[in-house]
């Protein structure tokens, strides 16, 4: 092949982040994305301990980009940095997620309850972008998405509620249960179950039904909470790569 047609042939992007010809924070970035694949794909089990060592020569760079991405993917709650271990992949136990879902069952219903009456046509506007953008996301298996849309999607539904800290307490739960919620989506084909729960909740709002969509919120909850208690309980753990 000559120089010229070398030149002008496309270059084809690496399957796997790579150390070279990439600048710094592209490289952290896609590593992060790497990472977070195999952790919610469950190739990397809850409590395994990511070794920078081994992931560093796998990806052929330095620790400093690999480590800026496991920072990155602590603030996401998909793995914990400890003292003399380093990332560790995060992981609740079937009973602290039941706590989990137990407390969003008291907290949300009343949230919505309040808020229902109040939500106006641009908030039903915002919903069913939500909604459009959250069967877009689930059409195209980006996993990394779910969690995010579908916490937007129930604190707009509960914006109206005047109820400061609790929002602030189903937030913080919602964001919980993020990694947790999208494994439960991802390995017990319950996206279009969730799809359709979430589209009749804003058809209930929107009629005034609001006992029924509260009544359906808390089966939701209850719903997805032992579905992914089942499958946590049958989900690999190791402590080492």
């Amino acid at each position: 092949m000559s120089k010229d047609e070398a030149a002008s042939k496309p270059s084809r992007e690496p399957d796997r982040p790579r150390g070279k010809g990439l600048r710094h924070k592209t490289l952290a970035a896609a590593t992060a994305e790497e990472l977070r694949r195999r952790i919610l794909e469950g190739e990397f089990p809850a409590g395994m301990q990511l070794r920078q060592d081994a992931l560093a020569a796998e990806f052929q760079m330095s620790r400093i980009p690999l480590r800026e991405a496991l920072v990155q993917l602590e603030a996401e709650g998909l793995v914990t940095i400890q003292p003399h271990r380093g990332a560790v992949v995060s992981s609740l136990s079937p009973a602290e997620v039941a706590e989990l879902f137990e407390l969003r069952m008291l907290i949300e219903p009343y949230l919505l309850r309040l808020s229902a009456p109040r939500l106006i046509a641009q908030d039903y506007a915002e919903l069913h972008a939500i909604l459009d953008e959250y069967s877009a996301e689930l059409r195209a298996q980006h996993v990394a998405r779910w969690g995010e849309l579908n916490t937007r999607f129930h604190m707009l539904l509960y914006r109206h509620a005047q109820r400061p800290r609790s929002l602030s307490i189903a937030e913080n739960l919602l964001q919980a249960c993020d990694l947790h919620t999208r494994l439960q989506l991802a390995h017990t084909g319950g996206q279009q179950r969730a799809e359709a729960e979430h589209a009749e909740l804003v058809r209930l709002c929107a009629t005034d039904r609001i006992d029924e969509a509260c009544a359906l919120l808390q089966a939701h909850i209850e719903n997805v909470g032992n579905s992914l208690g089942a499958f946590l309980a049958t989900r690999p753990r190791r402590e080492t790569p």
